[in-house]
């Protein structure tokens, strides 16, 4: 049963048969920075895995290395994918799946960059939703 995701607005949409490896959050300096986040959750899918159902000529990217190349959507800026030249999977931004691909986050990588105020501490408050008091 395939996956479907999509952008932030809507413009973008694709779907996926599966995720081909776990979910992985990535904590370096460029995926902080490309989601204006302390980490991204990625896994990969298959190049052939995945079809476009809208929106693919609304994807805009840039080479944030010299053998990467992220896409965002032109409208709202949701990065959607990365593809490194000369391999057969994309890096999927998870956050932008829909569908629940039944994975649960594998671990943390780039830890070595996280930003010094980034931290996972279970025994602060956490809430459902935003309070008031925050």
């Amino acid at each position: 049963m395939p996956f479907k995701g999509s952008c932030h607005c809507g413009a973008v949409a694709y779907e996926i048969d599966n995720l081909a490896t776990p979910i992985g959050h990535c904590f370096c300096v460029t995926c902080r920075k490309t989601h204006a986040a302390a980490s991204k959750p990625n896994a990969r899918v298959k190049v052939d895995a995945l079809r476009w159902l809208r929106g693919e000529e609304l994807l805009t990217g840039y080479r944030s290395s010299a053998e990467k190349t992220r896409r965002f959507c032109s409208r709202c800026g949701s990065h959607v994918i990365a593809h490194r030249d000369g391999q057969d999977s994309y890096t999927l931004s998870v956050a932008t799946l829909d569908d629940d691909p039944g994975l649960r986050s594998a671990g943390a990588i780039w830890l070595s960059e996280a930003a010094p105020w980034c931290e996972d501490d279970l025994s602060k408050p956490r809430f459902a939703e935003t309070p008031l008091a925050l």
